[in-house]
């Protein structure tokens, strides 16, 4: 494999016939080119090549590099909270990844998101008003968001609690007045 040249080495990994081990490796010496190989050629294997090469790619901080790993169709969810959730991944990464259009949305990825502490606050905010309380509770607890963000999401989540108690009250005390035989 070392006298292969790059895109040899990832359009021989593409071929029907080569064996899962061989592909794994392919993916192994690819990801340890990476440091070597030019620019031009990250940005084509972000394109092209497999889901991990392309999340190996994502700790790249170069936003366009970046944005193009995110559109590799063989890039996984999984991929990405893996990346999300290492202590390197870049700001300009995790910002990348909440304004993406398809992978801000994806719930493992807003949760990965939420316990990342380069998380934008605005987006942390959008992503825990989309979840419920009791799991963005038990997010908030292993999340390595700053401090003020943390305790923002928590009286954030006490306001949800109290205005659908509220409005459950509200429900009931209405069901009572119209209720005749309650009275």
């Amino acid at each position: 494999m070392r006298q292969l040249y790059t895109f040899e080495l990832m359009q021989g990994a593409f071929l029907p016939v080569v064996p899962a081990h061989i592909r794994l490796a392919v993916d192994q010496a690819l990801s340890k080119r990476l440091e070597t190989i030019s620019w031009g050629e990250k940005l084509t294997l972000a394109h092209r090549a497999s889901g991990a090469v392309a999340g190996e790619l994502l700790r790249d901080g170069e936003a366009r590099l970046v944005r193009a790993a995110l559109e590799n169709s063989r890039l996984t969810e999984a991929l990405i909270v893996r990346a999300l959730m290492r202590p390197d991944a870049s700001a300009a990464w995790v910002a990348a990844v909440c304004h993406h259009p398809q992978w801000s949305l994806r719930r493992e990825a807003r949760v990965a998101l939420l316990r990342n502490e380069k998380t934008p606050f605005a987006r942390a905010v959008e992503f825990a008003r989309t979840m419920p309380v009791a799991e963005v509770r038990e997010i908030l607890q292993n999340s390595r968001l700053p401090g003020n963000a943390k305790s923002y999401l928590v009286k954030d989540l006490e306001n949800r609690v109290s205005k659908t108690g509220s409005r459950k009250q509200g429900v009931e005390n209405r069901d009572r007045a119209s209720n005749p035989v309650s009275r």
